[in-house]
């Protein structure tokens, strides 16, 4: 048996690894597993960069405390500027392996409401703006600000989920990697 250390004890990361893991890996069997590291970042990533950066640190930070397993993941949601001066949400998925290879992958990006966009620049976190905004509470451990937005057509689980199946690419198809 297989063990993933999600480096998040958030239960929509966790849960989003185990499918992404069983949906690419359909013959193999895991146990997942989250834990509570530091991502070395801002509380509320604020570039495609910072973002990226958390979500790895967050993957090696899992591995230096869960040393025995096969995979590593770290998941980190970010908000960047546009161009234009809008506000997207996103999140970086990273993945180690035992063997050294990593695996990336970046969510499909969507745009904040101003309402939201002004509370993230007031200093506060996406999930604390949404929970705001839309009357909520610890929506980011549930449906998340993508799941609010689409009225769940698109949940934050479903989200993550395709984005951890991208980033096992490289680790399932290690001969083109």
């Amino acid at each position: 048996m297989n063990t993933v250390v999600v480096a998040s004890k958030n239960p929509v990361k966790i849960s989003a690894s185990r499918l992404g893991f069983e949906r690419m890996f359909p013959d193999e069997q895991f146990t997942v597993e989250g834990v509570a590291v530091p991502s070395n970042v801002s509380n509320q990533p604020m570039s495609d960069a910072e973002t990226y950066t958390g979500a790895k640190t967050r993957a090696l930070n899992a591995k230096v405390q869960s040393p025995d397993a096969e995979y590593w993941i770290g998941i980190e949601g970010g908000v960047a500027l546009t161009p234009d001066g809008s506000m997207e949400g996103f999140a970086w998925i990273i993945i180690f392996d035992r063997c050294g290879r990593i695996g990336k992958a970046r969510t499909g990006t969507f745009l904040l409401p101003k309402p939201v966009t002004e509370l993230i620049k007031q200093g506060k976190e996406l999930g604390e703006a949404d929970d705001i905004v839309f009357g909520q509470s610890n929506s980011k451990q549930l449906n998340g600000a993508v799941g609010l937005l689409t009225d769940n057509v698109i949940d934050r689980t479903k989200y993550y989920t395709d984005a951890v199946v991208l980033a096992l690419i490289p680790l399932k198809k290690k001969e083109l990697y």
